[in-house]
């Protein structure tokens, strides 16, 4: 198996990633650290910056991921302010947000970026589409879980055990990842 150190502290982030790329061969260990979090309009900048600094620091090939929850009917809002969003005013807040908008399409942007140290990062996308539900539901998972109903789906990700939820999230950002870990070997 091939090492990738992954810098999170997120158990839903290693999780992810260990579901995607286990079975491809690659174990995934992780390093928990702060890393900057740069002002930027798109996640793949974050994602970039982060795992460039980390190589460096750490002197070590590296995997940082940034994500954000984009809102259509709120022009992209929370986007790269996710979190923060996520800290402050929750999903009850972004329900009421969205209070008499009728465009509750969004999807989750995921950038993940790889970087050697001295190197530039490459990074690699996933997009989960779907909408923001009318109301919080479900028991399992956390933050968005309560409100996001993935594409072809009727309710929220809450409403799903865990492992039947890895479903529904894309997985291109992993394979695409996978595929050139594996041309570097």
């Amino acid at each position: 198996m091939k090492n990738v150190i992954y810098v999170t502290g997120n158990k839903a982030k290693i999780e992810s990633a260990r579901h995607a790329l286990e079975p491809l061969g690659f174990k995934i260990d992780n390093i928990k650290m702060e890393t900057p979090e740069i002002q930027a309009d798109d996640v793949v900048e974050v994602s970039k910056y982060s795992a460039q600094w980390a190589a460096q620091k750490l002197n070590k090939p590296v995997l940082k991921n940034d994500s954000g929850l984009f809102v259509n009917g709120l022009k992209g809002f929370p986007g790269v302010y996710t979190r923060f969003v996520d800290e402050t005013i929750g999903e009850d807040g972004l329900l009421k947000l969205m209070e008499n908008i009728e465009d509750r399409t969004a999807y989750f942007k995921e950038s993940i970026a790889y970087c050697e140290p001295g190197k530039s990062p490459v990074v690699f996308e996933g997009i989960t589409k779907g909408r923001i539900d009318t109301k919080k539901s479900g028991s399992n998972g956390w933050s968005w879980d309560f409100v996001f109903i993935p594409d072809g789906e009727e309710q929220p990700l809450a409403c799903f055990e865990d492992d039947k939820k890895w479903n529904f999230w894309s997985q291109d950002a992993y394979k695409n990842l996978a595929k050139y870990l594996e041309t570097k070997n």
